[in-house]
């Protein structure tokens, strides 16, 4: 049994740093805007055992004309755990709670490797794939609340 819950910045780097940054120092899972009042962090728990993250930020895209829109950053779930529907968990969840906050447009940038997991939840690319040097290719994908 898994439930979720609201977490700090801190408590993502447990997530962030062997999913998103291995080998690379644990400074590096600070994101900008981790500790901004509108951003949110939620972690998912099995057993007491935090085994996954994702956090919310109030960041706005020009690519997108709507100002209401919330971008997905450190979505990540331990490898272990990995093709156990946790990360569905957490994107679902996060578009509730998106939903009730009155955004109308959820967008991130996702690795070349998860575009196939964020397509089965109905989010699409825009625009051409770029490089984020020393993580490697991603697309901007999005998806209307």
């Amino acid at each position: 049994m898994s439930d979720i819950r609201k977490i700090s910045a801190q408590e993502t780097f447990t997530l962030r740093h062997p999913v998103l940054r291995s080998g690379k120092p644990i400074e590096s899972c600070h994101f900008d805007g981790d500790d901004f009042a509108t951003t949110q962090h939620f972690g998912l728990y099995v057993n007491d055992n935090i085994e996954g993250a994702i956090s919310l930020f109030k960041n706005v895209n020009p690519l997108f004309e709507t100002k209401n829109q919330a971008q997905i950053r450190g979505m990540a779930v331990l490898k272990n755990n990995q093709g156990k529907g946790f990360g569905r968990q957490l994107v679902e969840h996060s578009e509730k709670i998106l939903k009730i906050q009155n955004e109308s447009l959820i967008w991130f940038n996702a690795r070349e490797s998860a575009v196939g997991f964020y397509q089965k939840m109905g989010y699409e690319i825009i625009g051409n794939s770029f490089d984020i040097p020393d993580v490697g290719v991603h697309y901007v994908m999005w998806k209307k609340l």
